[in-house]
Formats: structure tokens, sequence, C-alpha cells
């Protein structure tokens, strides 16, 4: 049986506990130790399409090959996901969290000690195709996996805050990536980063995952899956199928509010570093600074995001930032055409309407009910970003997107804000079901 707004269970209202905190605390933690493993690889596009391609390969050729290899762990997140999700839904939830992050720090640590193509020629390149690959495994089951281990460990007045501050440990993943990487690029000259310094962002992260993995040794299961388990509610048979069946509204609105966090992330934050670097002359230590103010602005105002959608409703929350990443976007690439006399403050700015990912967890923990909530977040979340986490670098590299001139990447980003605005004015007007109360 499919449980309805009024049947689910759920935590009963309550003030936000010190148990809630520690739970979000150490989640958040992790979090960001496995997502910045995720993400070390993107930062060093330039180091890593030089030395795992010919050096006779033309510039835009090779980095369109390594976004490829960066690609290919978003087309893979669904097979973890769904795989995941699917124990998560049946076993619990804590399991496949813990599963998750450990997936993830062996391929990390791998990659510090790949030999590159000047050493074994084409076998360089698979290799690190291969082993991205299972980070996206991992990465598949992490993200729907701890939003809704966080939502299901809070009042469900506080789901908004929960979500985002699991977010903003996703998001502190980053910062911390973007920190090491300027950090790496600052001490060491160029042809020793190609020697041997890139190496010491994926080693770092290696041990950060297995630290991850002990961290979650202390978390419990979720309140609300022991509920279910003890009162006979969880999913009779494959939830996937329930998700499919039932709640297909639910699976729409979940991808498009997350090709919305796939456009933010991906092209603000991951992508601009490496673009400012080959179209607009700027220097890597300064992209990387404009970088890490971004991401640590990010980081706040994804905690305030969620704190707005608990206050406001996740509609208006949702709408406040799909317009505020609307306009910062623009803002920041408009500058960059225009001289750069502004790029640490304009990207400070949209770093900050970026946190419009506090909310969109929200958003979908809310369209699912308990027994199939987790299959059905995996599901829309992965798949929505197979697509168009995967698509976006290699669109925003092909010589079509880039004859439309230094404002391409926030034309694109612009475009799939709208779609965000369009979310949230159904959202606010539809009222569609609330499944966390």
């Amino acid at each position: 049986m499919i449980a309805t707004p009024a049947t689910t269970a759920a935590p009963t209202a309550r003030a936000l506990g010190r148990k809630d905190l520690r739970t979000l605390m150490l989640a958040a933690l992790g979090g960001a130790l496995e997502f910045y493993d995720f993400v070390i690889f993107v930062f060093l596009t330039e180091s890593l399409r030089q030395l795992f391609f010919p050096p006779d390969m033309p510039g835009w050729l090779s980095t369109l090959q390594v976004y490829g290899i960066f690609a290919a762990g978003y087309l893979v997140r669904p097979i973890g996901g769904i795989v995941m999700a699917h124990f998560g839904d049946r076993s619990g939830r804590k399991r496949m969290f813990t599963l998750s992050v450990f997936l993830m720090a062996v391929p990390t640590l791998a990659i510090g000690l790949l030999p590159v193509y000047a050493q074994i020629g084409i076998a360089a390149p698979l290799l690190l195709l291969a082993l991205r690959i299972v980070q996206g495994i991992a990465i598949g089951g992490e993200v729907p996996g701890a939003w809704t281990f966080v939502a299901e460990h809070v009042p469900p007045q506080r789901v908004g805050f929960a979500c985002a501050s699991l977010s903003a440990g996703l998001t502190a993943g980053i910062l911390i990536g973007s920190l090491i990487s300027a950090a790496v690029n600052t001490w060491f000259a160029p042809q020793q980063v190609l020697d041997w310094a890139w190496r010491l962002p994926f080693l770092i992260g290696g041990v950060f995952g297995f630290f991850a993995v002990y961290l979650r040794r202390w978390l419990s299961e979720t309140p609300v899956f022991v509920a279910m388990r003890e009162s006979r509610q969880l999913a009779q048979e494959l939830p996937l199928k329930q998700v499919l069946r039932r709640h297909g509204g639910a699976v729409a609105l979940s991808m498009l509010v997350t090709w919305l966090l796939t456009a933010a992330i991906v092209v603000i934050i991951l992508m601009t570093p490496t673009i400012v670097q080959q179209r607009f002359g700027i220097a890597p230590a300064q992209a990387f600074l404009g970088n890490s103010l971004a991401a640590f602005c990010l980081t706040l105002s994804a905690v305030a995001a969620g704190l707005l959608a608990d206050k406001l409703g996740r509609g208006r929350a949702l709408l406040i930032g799909a317009i505020g990443v609307l306009l910062s976007s623009y803002a920041l690439y408009y500058d960059l055409n225009h001289g750069a006399e502004h790029f640490l403050l304009m990207y400070a700015l949209a770093g900050t309407f970026v946190g419009v990912v506090g909310v969109i967890p929200t958003v979908m923990v809310a369209a699912f009910p308990p027994p199939v909530r987790f299959s059905g977040l995996s599901f829309s979340y992965n798949v929505a970003y197979a697509v168009f986490g995967a698509t976006t670098p290699t669109l925003l590299a092909s010589p079509w997107m880039r004859g439309l001139g230094g404002m391409a990447p926030a034309y694109y980003v612009m475009a799939v804000a709208l779609i965000g605005v369009a979310v949230a004015l159904y959202l606010i007007v539809k009222r569609p079901p609330d499944y966390v109360g």
C-alpha cells in the first residue's frame, strides 16, 4: 500500500533537538568529503587534458574528451541510484548511506595513483574513465540517500533546514575542492603541477572518503523508516515500479527542478573556473579564488534558502532563487565579456543565488510518500542529472555553443532558470500533494 499524507509515518511535531543537530552535522560533513571526491575532477581539467591525451591533440578536443569522461560519471548515476534506493526503501537508509561513501573513496584514491598517457598510452584515459564510472555509481546513491536520510530525522516543519544543511555540506565539498585546487596552482609551478602535484587533490580525497565512512558509523536509522518497518508499511513490490505507475507528476516535477540545480552547479560553480581561464585569460589562481568565494557564498546561502522554504513555503523560496540565478548569471558573464573588472564580486553574487539548491531537495522530498521516497527521489534526480549533467559540459564546449560568443554559458543558465520560475509558480498556484506535512 502507498501511504497518503494522512497515513504516512512521520515524526510528530517537536523542536529540533541535540540528536537531530548531531545527525545533520555528521551527515553534512560526510557529504562534504564525498562530494569533494566527485567534483575535484573538473577543477583539474587543464592538467588532466594535457596528461591523459596525446600532446598533438588540439586543445579544444582534449578538453572535450576530459569533459566527456567527467560526464560519464553523470551518465551512470541512475544505476547506482536505482540499486541503492531499492535497498534503501526495503532494507534501510543507513546501510546505503555508508556504502556510497566507500564506493567513492576507492576510485578517488586510485585516480591519484594512475599512470598518464606518456607512460601507458591509450590505457591511461580508459582507466580514468573506468574509475570515473565507479565514482558516478557512488554519487548516484549518496545525494538522494542523504536528503532522504536527514529529512526523515527531523520534525516536518524543519525539513527545509535539514535538506539545506545537507546541501550546504555537499557544496562545502566543492569549496574544499576549489581551495585545494587554488593551493596547488599557487604553491607549485605549472610544470610541477603536471609532473606530480596534480595527484595531491585525489590522494587527499581518498583519505577524506575513508574518514567519511568512519563518521557514518555513528549515525542511526531514520525514525520514519523504523516506524514503517514496525507497522509493515514498507513497499511490498518493486518501489521504482510503484513510483513510475502512481507518481509520474512528482517524477516530472523533480526532474525539472534537478535541471535547475544541474545548470547552476555545473556551469556556474564547476565549469566557470576553466571557462574563464580558457576564454577570458584569467590566471588560474584568480579563477580559483573567485570560485572559492562563490562556493563559500553558496554554502551559506543554501542554508538560508532552506530556512526561507520553512518560513515562506517551497514554491516562494524556489521562485526567489530561480530569479536570482537568472539575473546573477547574466551579470557574471556580462562582466567577463567587458573586461572582468568586477569578476570576484560578480562571481560571489552568482554563487550566492546558486544557493537555490538548498530549496530543491525539499521540493523533491515532499513530492514522494515515505515507502517509495528514496526510489522516487533517486530515480528522478539521477536520471535528470545524467541527462543534463552529462550533456551540459560537452554542449558548452562544442563549436556550435562557442560560436554564440562569451555569453553562451549565461544564456544556457538563464533559459533553465526560467523553467525553475515556471515550476515555482506551479507549486504556489496548484499546491500539489505534500508528503512531509
